[in-house]
């Protein structure tokens, strides 16, 4: 999609009294109790911050059968015939599935801390979502699928600007959107390397030489210059081919797939708990920031910009101090390479803050914020119109995102801003920290290295039999996923409640005690 300017304020994510109450939708494919749900929301008293936000869902997770029971197996062993399931977690019903629970094909419901990858906002089945998903707008946008660059919807500039604009990071008033978030980050690689290029060409007026052309066709410089992004170790910034090269969390990922010689710097190891290890966490931190200037220095093929997670998710939920991406943004500008800031997993309020790179304070913004999953749509802002390419088709493809997932974002934001997501996952996220923190010592072999203080519901921590405790937490009644070698990681929806906090914790007991 064309990057477009936007002209209206910032969303104002603060609590708005809501004339409505969710209904949860048990049964998704039917139209009466649809409606009877939108009802109940037009009628229902205003959200007093600590009742249920779907007063339908389930209690407390249900266990009938072995998880895959008999069911799911028999779709599975379907499915196998014709689709690779050998990563298969669990079989969903989605029709089925409500709010912070999901239902598989045996009947079992779990309440799901795991969230299809980090990827549902709002919970399943989440009724103003359904009425977004119905509206004629949505209709329109799913069977006449524009593409963007060449044929924009009269009322896309609206679209982007009531929705994924009015929720861009402080600073960024442009967005390029795309359609997953290794897409994302691809994009916004393009966009720096035509960015310093343009930039070494004496500007946008400048034309390319005939030798860049013909070089380019050759895969040679100059016109295929020799530049690169710098990534960070056990990072993860997706699996399609260029973001692979940045991609540094698991040899599964990489193996078999050519590379770019594209340089990797030490994220910082911290110790826990912090408030003891402040000294070591420092020292270590600044060894991190003295090696990327090194290679920004000295990398014989040139980064454009530098790419990093505010928290490292897949390679294992490791986390730095806001004055380590201080320093990133530092040496950063001293050296004239972008800063990207990836925010695939981490934006959306996870971790108490829209965006996690907000916790940082820094004193200017990043160059680019890429996003995705809970988003449900992908992209990345920018801020510097020089990040426009200074051609038509350098950023292209057909669709180039897809205005139905611009529609469905809006509606997304406006749940956030009714029931007041963001600071509400701040707050339960530091009651689910205590709860955690209790369960560690009562069970210190089983959780240690606790870490997400201050970070919402992004928490995780390490497991000596992290994979046995996964599938041991089925068994209970929750889904929750891993990250890196060893560690569990809780990625609830913004939904998520102190009563749900409290079922995790007693299900998390009951596997420490097998």
């Amino acid at each position: 999609m064309a990057s477009v300017l936007r002209q209206s304020s910032r969303l104002p994510f603060k609590h708005l009294r809501a004339s409505s109450r969710f209904t949860s939708l048990p049964i998704a494919s039917s139209s009466a109790l649809f409606n009877r749900s939108m009802a109940s929301i037009a009628s229902a008293p205003p959200h007093d911050g600590e009742k249920p936000f779907f007063p339908d869902e389930p209690e407390n997770p249900t266990v009938k059968t072995e998880i895959p029971g008999p069911i799911s197996k028999k779709a599975i062993e379907r499915l196998e015939k014709v689709f690779d399931t050998r990563s298969l977690n669990m079989m969903g019903d989605y029709n089925k599935s409500v709010a912070n629970y999901i239902v598989d094909p045996d009947g079992n419901t779990l309440l799901d801390v795991y969230a299809q990858i980090a990827s549902i906002p709002v919970g399943y089945n989440n009724a103003t979502l359904r009425k977004v998903a119905s509206s004629p707008e949505m209709v329109s946008s799913l069977i006449n699928r524009p593409a963007l660059g060449n044929f924009p919807q009269h009322d896309l500039a609206d679209i982007l600007e009531t929705g994924i604009l009015k929720a861009a990071p402080k600073g960024m008033t442009q967005v390029f959107t795309g359609t997953t978030g290794s897409d994302a980050n691809e994009l916004a690689y393009k966009a720096a390397f035509i960015y310093q290029q343009t930039k070494k060409r004496g500007g946008p007026h400048v034309e390319f030489t005939a030798e860049e052309e013909n070089a380019s066709m050759h895969n040679m410089a100059p016109g295929s210059p020799p530049l690169s992004i710098l990534s960070f170790k056990s990072g993860f910034h997706g699996r399609l081919f260029g973001s692979l090269s940045t991609t540094r969390s698991k040899p599964i990922h990489k193996l078999d797939i050519p590379a770019f010689d594209w340089p990797q710097a030490p994220f910082p190891v911290q110790k826990f708990p912090l408030e003891k290890h402040e000294a070591d966490n420092a020292k270590e931190e600044q060894r991190c920031l003295d090696e990327v200037e090194r290679l920004l220095v000295t990398y014989h093929n040139k980064p454009a910009a530098i790419v990093v997670e505010p928290i490292q998710s897949e390679g294992g939920d490791n986390h730095a101090s806001p004055n380590f991406f201080k320093g990133l943004r530092a040496v950063t500008k001293k050296h004239g390479v972008l800063f990207i800031v990836d925010e695939v997993q981490t934006g959306l309020g996870a971790t108490g803050k829209f965006w996690a790179h907000e916790h940082w304070n820094l004193s200017e913004p990043p160059d680019m914020v890429t996003f995705s999953k809970k988003a449900q749509a992908a992209g990345y802002y920018f801020h510097d119109p020089a990040l426009r390419p200074n051609k038509p088709y350098r950023q292209f493809n057909t669709w180039m995102g897809d205005p139905s997932r611009a529609i469905l974002f809006k509606g997304i934001l406006e749940e956030i801003e009714r029931l007041n997501l963001v600071e509400h996952t701040a707050k339960v996220g530091d009651y689910l920290y205590g709860k955690l923190e209790a369960l560690q010592a009562k069970y210190p072999e089983e959780i240690k290295n606790l870490r997400g203080q201050g970070q919402g519901t992004f928490i995780a921590w390490d497991s000596p039999r992290r994979d046995a405790i996964l599938k041991k937490a089925k068994t209970v009644g929750l889904n929750i996923g891993g990250s890196g070698a060893a560690a569990v990681r809780l990625r609830p929806m913004l939904i998520f409640q102190k009563h749900h906090a409290d079922i995790l914790i007693d299900g998390l007991d009951k596997c420490f005690k097998s």
